[in-house]
């Protein structure tokens, strides 16, 4: 565990094939089932300051207290994605750290000297923050607001992956508003 952040909850890979990726980590690694968003919808997402409308896939899956999360880009939107995918770079890109008191937990790292580089929101108390602290591949943080929905969604991953079956490999994502 982090003495600093808590406990490292999800490993976040970027890929350029999702639905290789996907097939892999089931496949050859029995990490499964993957819930699979082709267009995750972010809103006010920034990065340096600026605003876009970045088109990503996801899948996420548990093996066991950590939840591996895979993206894949699908437009050209400037995000640190996408200066991983062009320093030459795939694989592990970010650690997050997950947290019911968002506001605070975000308060105490920027008077720590963080410094945001992306950031947005996926549904209701879905907010989330990458800071520009990679000092070498797949160390960039993530701080991810893990209250409501989100946060439910994330639980359901986690429990339909205890004792998996190996069926279903690919599930869609559930909606957000109903969980």
């Amino acid at each position: 565990m982090s003495t600093f952040f808590g406990e490292i909850r999800q490993l976040g890979y970027v890929v350029d094939d999702i639905e290789a990726a996907m097939a892999y980590w089931s496949n050859t690694l029995g990490v499964g089932p993957w819930y699979y968003n082709p267009r995750v919808p972010i809103r006010n997402y920034q990065y340096d300051g600026q605003t876009y409308e970045p088109h990503n896939s996801v899948a996420l899956a548990n093996s066991g207290f950590v939840q591996v999360e895979l993206i894949q880009t699908r437009n050209d939107v400037p995000s640190m994605y996408r200066d991983f995918l062009q320093a030459g770079r795939t694989g592990l890109q970010h650690v997050a750290y997950w947290t019911e008191q968002y506001d605070a937990d975000l308060e105490r790292l920027l008077r720590q000297g963080f410094k945001p580089r992306m950031s947005g929101e996926v549904g209701e108390q879905g907010r989330f923050i990458y800071f520009d602290t990679e000092y070498h591949p797949g160390t960039v943080i993530e701080l991810s607001e893990v209250a409501g929905p989100k946060g439910r969604l994330f639980d359901l991953i986690r429990a339909t992956s205890e004792g998996w079956d190996g069926q279903q490999a690919i599930r869609p994502f559930p909606d957000l508003d109903t969980l």
